[in-house]
């Protein structure tokens, strides 16, 4: 893999996967073709599948200038599912570097813990740029991510020029051209949507997704949820609902269940204590009314049966006389 021992064999290895694989897939064709785009070592990575399994690859990437990892070389394995490019890979690293754990699947909008940022158009290139673009960053808990001090990471990186893979047989120190300013001037394109990546990564939460965001909205906007929730906040302020708040939320609990659904929604989900109060002031409302309404009626009935037991009465003394 490397620009001296990494490459003997390759021309064996190229034809063994050739009848190992079948060609046709998407995935094989993928992959042999980032192989041979990426066989040659530059300044700053080299990445090429073992020689018995395609979908696992090695890759050596250059710590970035100016930044605690200068110096540093760093070793990995990148390990790719068979629905490739179509789902990200899982990128491990197996040189100890301060800023990712050693041998753990790193958390990383391009790797296999975010799948629902992952973009097909992407390659292993941009992974490798976008993890040197990664590791000046902080970790911020982050899945195999690490905050070692400076004068740590700095040490390690002196250190990882000897680190040897025996997977693959490279040796850091011979594994990368040495540093030219014009040797990588292909990669502007890749070192910018790197830049971009690590940039989305920076502004979303650590360990957050845009899936997960979705989910919480929805479940925040859900009928029946939205009255409740209100409801309660407009308690604990102690500050009414708007007009416009109570016409947007009536009809979509009115709308949407049923007079059954309601009450088992009700049972479920007990008003809260201002609610059951003002429901309680509606009713003793409701009774006094009812109460003033028969004591009026009962009057009536009685003035009533008062003049007929006159007029009675009265006929009775006209035919007497």
């Amino acid at each position: 893999m490397g620009v001296s021992s990494g490459r003997r064999g390759e021309g064996r290895c190229q034809a063994d996967m050739e009848t190992r694989y079948n060609l046709k897939s998407p995935a094989v064709k993928r992959l042999m073709k980032e192989a041979a785009e990426l066989k040659d070592a530059t300044d700053h990575y080299h990445a090429q599948p073992l020689e018995d399994n395609l979908f696992e690859w090695h890759f050596t990437v250059r710590g970035p200038p100016d930044s605690d990892f200068d110096g540093g070389i760093y070793h990995g394995r990148i390990v790719l599912p068979p629905e490739y490019p179509m789902k990200p890979p899982s990128i491990i690293l197996l040189t100890a570097n301060g800023r990712f754990e050693v041998g753990k699947k790193i958390c990383l909008s391009i790797s296999g813990h975010h799948p629902e940022t992952w973009q097909p158009s992407w390659s292993i290139r941009t992974a490798l740029l976008a993890i040197i673009g990664f590791m000046p960053t902080k970790g911020e808990g982050a899945i195999g991510s690490l905050d070692y001090t400076p004068e740590e990471r700095k040490a390690l990186a002196k250190k990882s020029q000897d680190y040897f893979c025996e997977a693959c047989g490279i040796c850091m120190k011979s594994a990368l051209l040495p540093l030219n300013s014009e040797s990588s001037r292909d990669d502007k394109e890749d070192r910018e949507l790197a830049r971009q990546i690590s940039f989305t990564a920076q502004v979303n939460p650590p360990g957050g997704s845009e899936t997960e965001v979705n989910r919480q909205q929805q479940r925040a906007t859900e009928p029946g949820e939205t009255t409740s929730a209100t409801a309660q906040a407009d308690v604990q302020d102690g500050q009414p609902n708007s007009g416009e708040e109570a016409t947007q939320s009536t009809p979509t609990v009115s709308t949407s269940r049923s007079p059954r659904q309601r009450r088992a929604h009700q049972r479920r989900n007990p008003a809260s204590p201002g609610l059951i109060e003002v429901q309680h002031h509606a009713v003793n409302g409701s009774n006094t009314g009812s109460a003033i309404l028969i004591v009026v009626l009962t009057f009536a009935l009685a003035a009533l049966l008062f003049r007929r037991l006159y007029l009675a009465n009265e006929y009775i003394f006209d035919y007497d006389l």
